[in-house]
């Protein structure tokens, strides 16, 4: 029976994750910053609820450890942790930008250097990080989460390579809009109406997404990305990039086949 070891676990994609691999007969490490709030994954079977948070590295030693005892090894690392961040960059304190590389970028390579001696110790692991349409494709007013999610993509391509030495292989999730509460708990705002020369460029680009946020069809179900994360985790396949749903395939088909300056430009057009 495989384990796969998943951070940022207590909601959204990495909760219904936990739960499609258990239902699969996958041994789980559901990880979260506050475990004692769990009450439904601790009754699964299969499913090793712990805490860990990757913004404070004196826990994931331990964590890695508990887990490892319990199921005496760990075959995949979902790297799933993270938060959004919309606003204007004039706006967000140094606070603000550096807890958004904290969570998604320091907290996924301080998860991945930590497992690394386990996976390099069996010849075989599998990391997979969640990206998000977001590392290829702009929005504005989401430039912070946006240089996360280009970080990502970036270190996930690259360690792939010294990695395949060691028979450890790296593979990225990149979904659209999900149905989580990402834009809500998993999404912090920075905005400031004492801005005043930002206020037709806000009051268009909120408009604007509003619209799209209530078409019935914005947004996949996680349980799309959970099977593709499963799928991800047993194809067996050297595939790298994972897209999930529609408006993520769309946009970054559209981004790959568009003169680079009429992209930017139907972008710009698009939400204002």
């Amino acid at each position: 029976m495989k384990t796969i070891f998943i951070t940022g676990a207590s909601s959204g994609i990495g909760r219904t994750t936990a739960k499609h691999f258990a239902e699969r007969g996958w041994n789980v490490v559901a990880t979260m910053r506050s475990p004692e709030q769990e009450s439904e994954l601790i009754t699964l079977d299969n499913v090793l609820v712990l805490q860990l948070d990757v913004e404070k590295a004196e826990t994931i030693q331990p964590a890695l450890a508990e887990a490892i005892k319990h199921f005496g090894k760990i075959d995949v690392l979902l790297n799933n942790a993270g938060y959004g961040t919309m606003g204007l960059i004039e706006v967000a304190t140094d606070e603000q930008i550096r807890r958004q590389f904290e969570v998604n970028v320091f907290g996924l390579i301080s998860m991945t250097k930590a497992i690394l001696p386990h996976f390099r110790s069996n010849q075989n692991g599998l990391l997979i990080n969640i990206s998000s349409m977001g590392g290829k494709v702009t929005f504005p007013t989401m430039s912070l989460y946006h240089s996360t999610k280009f970080a990502v993509e970036g270190f996930s391509e690259s360690v792939s390579y010294e990695l395949a030495s060691q028979n450890i292989k790296v593979k990225i999730i990149e979904p659209g809009a999900i149905q989580t509460d990402f834009g809500g708990r998993s999404m912090e705002f920075f905005f400031n109406e004492a801005l005043t020369d930002y206020k037709p460029f806000t009051t268009a680009f909120l408009g604007k997404l509003g619209e799209m946020e209530k078409q019935p069809d914005y947004a996949s179900p996680p349980e799309i990305v959970a099977e593709t994360i499963y799928q991800a985790a047993t194809d067996g396949t050297s595939q790298f990039r994972y897209i999930v749903g529609e408006d993520a395939k769309m946009l970054i088909h559209m981004k790959e086949t568009t003169d680079e300056e009429e992209y930017l430009t139907n972008i710009a057009q698009h939400f204002s």
